[in-house]
């Protein structure tokens, strides 16, 4: 790409370094803001005691980890017990690689320019989804590593669900690529800096060039699926601590747990930085603020992009606080029969868009019309009513649990059928010979 992998040497290891630093010190303060958000809205102080407003307990929980007992169970596969994290916290890094934080700028007390991100490739959000996949081994090495029924289970539930969002992740970026005409981050963040002139039905309309209005279906389906993604609440299935104690983290403690911690934060701020880079204008300034001149020079830009990504983390911790977790069939049902289809149907709609406009020439109202057809036509097929399977059309004798006093045991000195199962009580009825007599010393 023009201006890439020229910097000196020396340039390189310092970008590489700030952003090792910025995703570290990021960690701490989303943690912390976590805890602090989630306190607020269940009324609670939260972390208030380590440091101004509590900013310390993330490093103290830091080290504490550190100087935790390293436990190995058992008949473990050792070594790719201990390579799981690795592999799952390594990708998490490289992510950042291709992600820009800023135009060229001047590095202070020197003469060298450099742009505010470490390369760019032809197909850089090929290279992030493609990196990102590889997390997925470690997530699934360590259930399979730990010997242990519940991390099989939830290495199983994290591979399925992690693999079936990607799906819909992939597909939500079509669109953005049909627009921008680039698989190039820098090259997409581009392309949404000027505003998109819009003439429908003879008025003229101004819409931002951030993709976020312009394929604002993409965004939503990219938004649910990232979340899915990075096994958040309330998509944390792999980790369901009422069906599966820890899911895969159940055998491991000390560094290693911290490693799988330190993964899925940095994950979710990979995947916040990726929606602020393909459909909010990546560090473009907002508006109003956009109309000052300066706003997108200099180390400026820098600020709108942290300000952008942390608006995604504060989505993340506001669906932790608010809503419950989902079943695992509701959810899988949710990314292969809802968000794959209707990304599908999206992308042929963008691209039937963008071809004929290509071919027929500025004809905006045709394609409006074609839009509000296929609309009406979503609209009317949610209001017809699914068929009824055959095991809901079958009316099954309501079961009563409570018949006969269940579970409440029977008065002292009730005659209770021995014919009757057990934990039945002498209210459930039935004949029999052999009968038992209940004590006051038996009740206890």
């Amino acid at each position: 790409m023009p201006g890439f992998g020229s910097d000196p040497w020396w340039v390189v290891i310092i970008k590489i370094l700030l952003i090792f630093v910025f995703l570290v010190v990021l960690t701490l303060f989303n943690i912390w803001l976590e805890r602090r958000v989630v306190a607020r809205m269940q009324h609670r102080l939260g972390p208030n005691v380590h440091g101004p407003f509590g900013l310390l307990q993330s490093l103290a929980d830091g080290m504490k980890l550190m100087f935790k007992e390293d436990i190995t169970p058992k008949n473990v596969d050792k070594v790719v017990f201990i390579a799981a994290p690795v592999i799952a916290s390594i990708p998490a890094f490289m992510t950042f690689a291709v992600i820009p934080f800023g135009p060229e700028v001047r590095i202070p007390f020197t003469d060298t320019r450099t742009h505010l991100q470490l390369t760019d490739i032809p197909v850089s959000v090929l290279y992030v989804m493609a990196v990102a996949s590889i997390g997925i081994y470690g997530i699934v090495l360590a259930g399979w590593s730990s010997n242990s029924t519940y991390s099989l289970l939830g290495g199983l539930r994290s591979s399925a669900q992690m693999i079936s969002y990607e799906v819909a992740m992939g597909l939500a970026f079509v669109g953005v690529f049909l627009f921008a005409g680039s698989l190039s981050t820098s090259d997409i963040v581009a392309a949404q800096a000027a505003a998109n002139h819009v003439s429908v039905f003879g008025v003229n309309l101004t819409i931002p060039g951030w993709y976020v209005f312009l394929l604002f279906p993409s965004f939503v389906i990219y938004v649910i699926s990232m979340v899915g993604e990075t096994n958040r609440a309330p998509f944390d299935l792999p980790e369901a601590e009422g069906e599966l104690v820890a899911g895969f983290l159940t055998e491991y403690s000390s560094m290693k747990y911290a490693m799988f911690f330190l993964a899925e934060y940095i994950n979710m701020a990979t995947v916040s930085a990726l929606a602020t880079t393909l459909f909010l204008g990546g560090y473009h300034a907002p508006w109003p603020i956009s109309l000052w001149d300066g706003a997108d020079q200099g180390y400026w830009p820098v600020l709108w992009f942290v300000g952008k990504l942390m608006t995604f983390i504060f989505l993340y911790i506001w669906l932790r606080g608010t809503l419950p977790r989902l079943r695992y069939d509701q959810f899988m049902k949710l990314g292969w029969k809802v968000l794959i289809p209707v990304s599908l149907g999206w992308i042929v709609l963008v691209a039937t868009t963008r071809a004929l406009r290509h071919n027929a020439g500025d004809n905006r109202q045709l394609l409006m019309v074609i839009a509000g057809v296929l609309l009406v036509g979503v609209l009317i097929s949610s209001f017809i009513p699914a068929k009824e399977s055959e095991e809901d059309e079958e009316v099954s004798a309501e079961f009563d649990a409570f018949a006969g006093g269940f579970p409440v045991p029977p008065p002292p000195g009730v005659t209770v059928p021995v014919s009757v199962p057990a934990g039945a009580s002498a209210y459930a009825g039935g004949s029999s010979d052999a009968t038992t007599t209940t004590s006051e010393d038996d009740r206890g």
